[in-house]
């Protein structure tokens, strides 16, 4: 879904076991959480799987505002 962006969004993967830190400092609590970060702030994010659809609108609104 990200490839399909072509280049307007990057993701990046952590594992929280070895990086607990950051998991503290973002609040991560549930397995998968998503984290949109623009300009170093968070902006937006979900918990829990999401299907096709609410990935596309999840993308989608980080690229266009």
């Amino acid at each position: 879904m990200v490839a399909r962006q072509k280049g307007k969004v990057v993701m990046a993967k952590v594992d929280i076991d070895d990086n607990t830190d950051l998991a503290i400092a973002f609040e991560v609590s549930v397995v998968p959480t998503v984290l949109a970060i623009k300009n170093g702030d968070v902006v937006d994010k979900f918990e829990g799987i999401k299907d096709e659809d609410q990935l596309e609108c999840f993308l989608k609104k980080l690229i266009y505002c």
